[in-house]
This record gives C-alpha cells, structure tokens and sequence, in this order.
C-alpha cells in the first residue's frame, strides 16, 4: 500500500498512474490494522451525536473489536461467503460490522434505514442472506417478515436488547479479540449493493475485495485530496454507496479520521453549528445539502479548519459554489461515478475547476464520450459516458450485477463499460453532464438536459430547489416542466411562474425554459438526496 503524493499535476499524475493489485488483498488487515500497529493511538473518528454525546475511536479500537465481532459471528454460524444485511444509521458499530465482515471474507450487503417491511424480505431473499444487523427502531420491519426468509439464520440488535435476537454488545464484550484475518483473494464478493435502476426491483451490483476497497484509494487520494492528518466529514446516510466510497474505504486508505454526526434528520443550522467547532477539514455532501446550507446566514460562522469540499451525487449548480466559496475560501469539487464504480471523473483541486462541470477523468481510467458504435464522440459532442475495459479492465468497477447475467452483459459495448449517464467532453478535456440516458427532454427536435433548466432556476432567489422533467405536449410531443420548491418569503402565484420562465429565457437558450411550473413543497428523492425525476416524469405521463 504505497502512501504516494497527492495529486499535484494532473497530466504527470493522469500519464504516469497504475494500478498495484496484489493476488490477496484484505481492506481490514492490510490497512485498518496496518494504521493501528503503527501508532496505536492514531485518531480513526469523532463521533457525535444529537444529545451531545461524543466518543473518539482509534484505528486499534476499530481493529480489535472488528475481531471480537468476527468471533461473534462466526459461533453463529457465518462462514466465509454469506451475506450479511446491515440496515444502522451513522452508529459507530455500522463500521464495526463493516470492518468485521471484510475481515472474515464475509459479503455485506448495506440497507438504508428507510427501506421498509417488503425492502427487507426482498433483499434477504435475493442476497439468500444469512444474517441480519440492525437496531431497535428497525427490528420490527425484520420480524414482520422474518418466516418469509428461510436463509436468515443470525439475527443482532444494537443499542438495547431485544427478544429473539443477539444483543451486540453484550456478545462483543464477552468475545475474544484473537482472530485471524481471511486471506481473501482479489476476485473474492465483498459488498453487494442494491441499486435502483430506471425499471424494475433493485439489482445488486457487486463488488470485490479489491475493487471497492483497494479501489477507493484515487477516490481518496485525488479526490477527496486525503491525508493521515485531516478530519473528514461525509455528510452521507450509511445506507447507500457513497458512504462506503467517502464514509469508509476513502479516508481510511489514507488514514484521515472521520468526523460523524449521528443523526436522523439533516438539519442545516446545527451541521454549520458543527463544521464551525470541529477541526473539520474536508467536507462531502450531496448537492441537495450544500442547496440548503447556502440558504442560512452563512456570514455569522467561521471556518477555521476547512481547506476542501466535494459534491456528489448529481452536477452542482454554479451558483451555489459561488455563495458557498465566498462564505468558506472552498470550491465545491464536482466529482463522478456510480454505486458500480468508485470516483470516475472529478473537478481535482490541482486543476482549474469550471462550474457546472464533472472536471476530468480520474487517474486509472480511460474515460470517454462514446457513440451508438462504440466509437469516441469529437469535442462537444453528446454521448454516452464509459470506460475502456479491453485490452485492460481497470480496478474500480464492480464484478456484476449478481445473479443476473444478461443485465450485466448489457452494460458492456464493444470494449466499453457503458454508465448510463450522457455528456459531452470539450475541446480542453473537462465532462459535462447532460443527464441520465433516460432524463434527456425532447422537445420540438431539441434535446434538453434538466440539469441546464434546474441550474437556470435555482439562480433565481426565490427557488430553493427545482427538479425539470419531460411532460407531454399535443404540438411539440414532449415539453419541459418544471417542480419548484420556494426559498423562505416567497409565495406561489402566476406571476411569479411567469417571473421564473422569463428568468430562464435570459439565463440559457430560450427554448430551453419551462413551459409549465408546478410549485410544490417536496420532491421525491433516493436515499442518497438525488431527485428522483424519474417518479416526476412516470406521473407526468401517466405511468405507474
């Protein structure tokens, strides 16, 4: 595991980057336990919580309970190869049980706390998961369908006990913490991840132990720009892939602490409140959090420590940088990629960032806007975004989508993994996103990105937040329209419909404006804070 220089010139970094693999890799012994043997007092995270309770961990506290709880499981019956569901929110043993499963070859599969009853059956029985983790305000989902998953045969609680299950705890206490860590191979399954696609159930994208874990190391390094001594704080629920790219396998390949807010609900006020009093000094946060930051007073704080901060998710808009860096001296970095992958593409702080854009592709991957051919699409030209994978695959992707061969194979082209997601590439090398393949709005023989029409919008003052989809339209086949959300004090009315679709005339290309305007108080989101469009546009058109 080579500590080499962050990224201090993108073309050398970029010409001169290859992968190390080795043939075993294992993430909780060649790098949690490899930061705790050598200093055993080496800060891993400051924990706090709602009712102001904190607790600091070590990487030697992370590595020795990690093996009690590999002991715990393994009495009970896990052997290397099951799967374990974890559904906890930001509780310090969601990176115990993480450490402990990758320690023992053990697969994880994470859930968020939101999934409900139905969720949890099916991801059980898909997985055929054996044991499920979880906490006293989820429990109950469990048992409501618990003799309709015949493979679970391991069921443990954290926080209080409970009937029917195994008290975290308690058995971790009473557990040795000798243990020898699994020689995992490279190809070994280490993470599965449910992922919604635009149709159909969830499908599992799974990973190995090299291709997160080891992975996750451009994502930290050049991205997240991490070092032994920063503090990083990923605003990001524990449910969904981001939190394993800049919550765990990220900063701890660069043996950064981490800061973490156990909290059920996002509440802008008290997480400026906290970024001001913590040593905080990298941020990650999903474009819909930064929205809302830069509504508050952000003049009345001070950051003293912060030197980065990073978006994901879906692009930013321009104008939320511009507030945010005006009030921290931080650029807010775009960065991209996909629960399948780690960090593709990103606005790197040793490069010029250009608002609106994904930045350029990351060290490791031969990144490129294809065609229908399979053939690099000229400068400002829109296409598919995708990664060589012939003559040879990068580390980063995942090893399938689980059990469904023919989904897999569909997201290959020629020699290219395809994402799913369009842009466009300009003469200088930097991404642009136009949208998911499915998001783009046609109109009149146009071809409209929501983002261009949500990022026009949002510089108005009066909208909070926007989400713009495709509605149908008798004389034009399809027009844009546009779920407003209003900032503080301002009202809904005609007027200022009208208002806002001036705005966006003078903003971008006028036949880019919204034709209809629906203000509204909530937008339908994934977990992971992006606007489901496609719930918008389903309804627009009449589709379940």
């Amino acid at each position: 595991m080579s500590q080499a220089h962050n990224m201090m010139d993108y073309d050398k970094t970029y010409a001169e980057f290859k992968w190390e693999v080795p043939e075993y890799f294992n993430f909780a012994g060649d790098v949690i336990d490899k930061w705790a043997n050598q200093d055993p007092n080496k800060l891993a995270m400051h924990w706090v919580n709602d009712d102001g309770l904190e607790a600091k961990r070590t990487f030697m506290d992370f590595s020795k309970n990690s093996k009690k709880l590999c002991n715990v499981l393994s009495q009970n019956g896990l052997k290397r190869g099951d799967v374990v569901i974890i559904v906890l929110g930001r509780s310090i043993e969601w990176w115990e049980v993480f450490t402990a499963c990758i320690r023992m070859g053990v697969v994880i599969a994470p859930g968020t706390t939101q999934l409900t009853p139905k969720d949890i059956e099916y991801r059980i029985n898909t997985s055929k998961a054996a044991c499920f983790i979880t906490d006293n305000g989820n429990a109950p989902k469990l048992e409501a369908v618990a003799d309709k998953c015949p493979s679970l045969r391991c069921r443990i609680v954290v926080g209080q006990k409970r009937d029917g299950w195994l008290y975290y705890t308690d058995a971790v206490n009473a557990a040795s913490d000798q243990f020898e860590t699994a020689k995992t191979h490279k190809d070994e399954e280490s993470l599965v991840y449910f992922t919604s696609g635009t149709v159909g159930f969830p499908k599992m994208a799974l990973h190995t132990h090299t291709s997160y874990p080891l992975g996750h190391q451009v994502t930290g390094r050049f991205w997240l720009d991490l070092r032994p001594e920063d503090m990083h704080w990923n605003i990001s629920d524990t449910g969904w892939a981001k939190a394993a790219w800049s919550s765990y396998f990220g900063p701890w390949y660069c043996g950064a602490a981490q800061f973490v807010h156990c909290t059920d609900r996002f509440d802008p006020k008290k997480t400026l409140e906290l970024l001001a009093q913590y040593p905080v000094t990298t941020v990650c946060g999903a474009p819909t959090i930064y929205r809302m930051l830069v509504l508050q007073p952000l003049s009345e704080y001070k950051f003293p420590t912060l030197r980065h901060c990073v978006g994901a998710g879906e692009p930013l808009n321009p104008e939320i940088i511009e507030v945010w860096k005006k009030a921290t001296g931080c650029t807010i970095r775009d960065g991209y990629g996909q629960t399948e992958t780690v960090c593709l593409c990103g606005s790197f702080p040793c490069i010029e960032p250009r608002f609106g854009s994904m930045g350029k592709p990351m060290p490791g991957f031969d990144l490129q806007v294809i065609d229908e051919e399979g053939k690099i699409v000229p400068p400002n030209t829109e296409g598919d975004i995708a990664v060589r994978v012939k003559p040879v695959r990068p580390l980063g992707l995942f090893k399938e989508y689980w059990k469904e061969p023919e989904r897999t194979a569909s997201s290959y082209r020629g020699d290219w993994y395809i994402t799913g997601d369009r842009a466009y590439r300009d003469e200088d090398g930097y991404f642009w996103f136009v949208g998911r393949a499915d998001d783009v709005i046609l109109t009149s023989g146009y071809r409209i990105g929501p983002f261009e029409v949500e990022s026009a919008l949002i510089e108005h003052p009066a909208v909070a937040e926007s989400a713009v989809v495709s509605s149908p339209d008798e004389t034009r086949g399809e027009v844009v329209k546009a779920f407003v959300i209003l900032a503080p004090g301002y009202t809904a009315s005609d007027a200022l419909a009208k208002e806002l679709q001036e705005y966006v005339k003078k903003v971008t290309a006028p036949y880019k404006y919204p034709r209809r305007i629906d203000f509204v108080t909530a937008l339908p989101k994934t977990v992971s804070g992006k606007i489901r469009r496609v719930e918008l546009r389903n309804a627009e058109w009449g589709k379940k």
